[in-house]
């Protein structure tokens, strides 16, 4: 696919890209923020080619944003990515370079998510949402991952504490700067 968001959009197909469902463009209603609380793209990259499923595929987003604000595309947003439990057919899944919990994702004591988002990767995540939603009109909810996905798993320090499965973005993304210049709305019910 000719590249028609960003020109500076860096396309790289993940392994099993082909294998993902295809699904309509006007079926996208939802713009999911990740960050990949890895410490490094090319970490995040080897995870998302793992195979996970029966199909050969794996977990991934089909953005990514670097720190610097470089923008990859690894799945196009006509196929159906997995990365959110139960909204994957009907969402974008953008993922952004951050350290999160890394490595200690589930350890009670590490649940800060302390690493800041550089400016150039905010103004990379403004500029691709405002493509996408040129591109897919049926765009009109952005939500973090952690508003998709609040299931709490036993802690691995201490299997009696639950945390949360996922956090991310985390409490440093900057959620009023990006609504602010994007059209799309927080999740329903989700004041940010």
């Amino acid at each position: 696919m000719p590249n028609l968001l960003l020109p500076d959009l860096r396309i790289q197909p993940l392994p099993y890209h082909d294998l993902l469902a295809e699904r309509a463009p006007d079926s996208l209603d939802m713009v999911v923020v990740h960050c990949t609380e890895l410490p490094d793209l090319a970490m995040a990259r080897a995870y998302g080619e793992r195979p996970l499923y029966a199909d050969g595929s794996g977990n991934s987003g089909h953005f990514y944003i670097d720190r610097d604000g470089h923008v990859l595309q690894y799945v196009a947003p006509e196929r159906v990515a997995h990365h959110v439990r139960g909204c994957n057919e009907r969402t974008i899944g953008i993922e952004l370079v951050n350290t999160g919990r890394y490595p200690h994702w589930f350890d009670s004591r590490h649940q800060a998510m302390d690493a800041p988002y550089p400016q150039a990767q905010i103004e990379a995540l403004v500029r691709l949402l405002q493509a996408l939603c040129l591109r897919y009109p049926s765009l009109g909810q952005v939500a973090g991952h952690d508003q998709l996905d609040r299931e709490q798993v036993p802690a691995s320090d201490d299997p009696r504490l639950r945390v949360a499965r996922k956090r991310d973005p985390g409490p440093l993304f900057p959620w009023q700067y990006v609504l602010a210049r994007v059209p799309l709305a927080p999740l329903a019910g989700e004041p940010r």
